[in-house]
Formats: structure tokens, sequence, C-alpha cells
């Protein structure tokens, strides 16, 4: 898989990108949500609900987040990859944390969707074509490809696990 094109990644994702954008897709999908796993698996349930800061989401809430976020990346490769051009929304990803029933969920629950999500993303990656990979839409009023999509993924699950590790974690210490 060809490496992202920083000139053609929106800046808003740039920094997400940033973590993940010297590695091979479809490798990096599967390292970043490693690597994730092995940090989340270690969270006692008890600190299901830590939050490090006043205003700041819990642990499990983030990890809410993060799923809901890869799997409105993943559609919206998938309709750019099948040459889809109708604009799609934004999310507004505070919103959707309230929603997202993060309390009524375990950590091991949170785990094992993401592991499972993670694997259908890759079998989705590993259908396109170099011409989908190419391909782009518009979402939330930006123009995004295919490819960097991919790379939006690893790299947005990335910044919440180090996010993880140094806010969340280092503050139960």
């Amino acid at each position: 898989m060809r490496r992202p094109d920083l000139e053609s990644v929106p800046p808003f994702y740039q920094g997400y990108v940033n973590h993940v954008k010297d590695a091979d897709l479809l490798e990096v999908l599967a390292a970043s949500n490693v690597a994730m796993l092995h940090v989340v698996r270690g969270i006692p349930e008890s600190h299901g609900s830590f939050r490090y800061a006043v205003g700041k989401w819990s642990i499990k809430e983030l990890l809410c987040h993060v799923i809901d976020a890869e799997r409105i990346f993943a559609y919206r490769a998938l309709r750019f990859a099948r040459n889809d051009k109708t604009p799609l929304a934004g999310f507004e990803e505070a919103d959707y944390a309230v929603q997202a029933n993060a309390n009524g969920r375990t950590i091991v629950q949170l785990a094992g969707e993401m592991e499972r999500l993670r694997t259908t993303t890759i079998d989705l990656y590993k259908t396109f074509t170099d011409e989908m990979f190419l391909r782009t839409g518009t979402a939330n009023n930006t123009t995004l490809s295919v490819l960097n999509l991919g790379y939006i993924i690893a790299g947005h699950e990335t910044h919440h696990r180090k996010v993880l590790e140094q806010r969340y974690l280092t503050a139960l210490k």
C-alpha cells in the first residue's frame, strides 16, 4: 500500500496521520490495534469511569469514541471507494459520546468490539484496488481519499492510545 501524501491530508487529520505515516497501511492498521488492545486489556474494570480532569471523557467513553470514529471513517472509505460522490455529513463526537452507553458496557466488551471492528476494517481495505485507494469524496465539507482515511483510522487510534497512557493511566498511578 502506498503511504499517504501529507499534502493531500486535510490539516485537521495530519496529526493523526503523522503517528503512522511511515508504515504499510494494512500493517499499521493491525499494529495500532494490537498496541491499543494491549493497553486496554490492562485497565481494571474499576477504572472504566475514571476521568483525568473535569469535563474529560471517562476511559470507557474514550474507547467508545474510538470505536464510533472508526466505524464512521470506514463507512466513508466504503462510500468513496464505490465512487459515491454524495457529500457526507460530519458527526459531533461529544454528542456521540453521551449516547454511546459507555457505562452500560465493560472494558472487556469494549476491547472485544475494538478487535472485531478492526478485523472488519482490515477486511474492507483488503478489497480495495489501487484505483479505489485514490478515490476521494467529501465528508464534513472536507475532501478525503480512501487511502488517507485508512491512515486516519490507525492514527486516530494511536493518538487516543497515547492519551490513555499519558493522561489517564499516569494519573491513576
